[in-house]
């Protein structure tokens, strides 16, 4: 997800409203269930995330393959906030990425829905430069997707990424995505439209590679 959406009308001044960090339900449209693995949990933003996530997403070696990210902490409160609104309206899902040992988040993992039931829907992911190749994103992508098909009810998950983005595009291969075709000058950034690949990853597909992989972390 590219296209991240980070979207210019966040940057206009809004009441920032704080949510909540317990989950007790079981509805994500509630509140988002805290996913857990031994070295990452994913959890609903906070706005206490936003200095973190400026300091992480603005660097121009994670940022040059998405859309702009809010350009100060301001701009990510309310970015924030949008997110759980979205959230609440069933249509948008945003985990805060928390490495082991930390409490902030570093990086995020979004689903958007692409139908009013979710059954399609297309995912993304940017995390600061000093966790890759930690683990830390093989092991949250396992949680969204695990999330995604088994909670959230998807049936197809799309990815986009750019070709030139070889990281993003290896990370989306071995987690078992499936290159279906290139969307020609499909993303635009930096003054200049970019081809795009586009991957997917069925509900079948994951939980028959999940099955052989063995017990899951819980």
């Amino acid at each position: 997800m590219e296209k991240m959406p980070f979207q210019p009308e966040l940057q206009r001044p809004e009441l920032v409203a704080t949510p909540s960090t317990v989950t007790t339900t079981s509805d994500w449209r509630q509140a988002l269930p805290i996913l857990s693995s031994a070295h990452v949990t994913l959890r609903e933003l906070r706005i206490d995330d936003a200095a973190s996530l400026l300091t992480m997403l603005s660097t121009e070696e994670v940022s040059r393959f998405i859309s702009p990210p809010p350009t100060t902490v301001e701009g990510f409160e309310r970015f924030i906030t949008w997110a759980i609104r979205e959230r609440e309206n069933g249509a948008y899902v945003c985990f805060a990425v928390v490495p082991e040992g930390m409490s902030t988040a570093v990086g995020l993992f979004q689903l958007r829905a692409l139908d009013p039931g979710f059954s399609t829907a297309e995912w993304g992911f940017a995390i600061g430069s000093g966790f890759w190749g930690t683990g830390v994103f093989a092991e949250g992508a396992r949680l969204v997707l695990d999330f995604a098909f088994e909670k959230a009810g998807v049936h197809r998950l799309e990815a986009r990424a750019s070709i030139a983005n070889g990281r993003g595009n290896g990370a989306l291969r071995k987690i078992g995505a499936v290159q279906e075709g290139v969307l020609r000058r499909s993303f635009f950034r930096g003054g200049t439209h970019h081809d795009q690949v586009l991957w997917s990853i069925l509900a079948e597909d994951w939980r028959a590679q999940r099955a052989n992989q063995g017990p899951r972390v819980h």
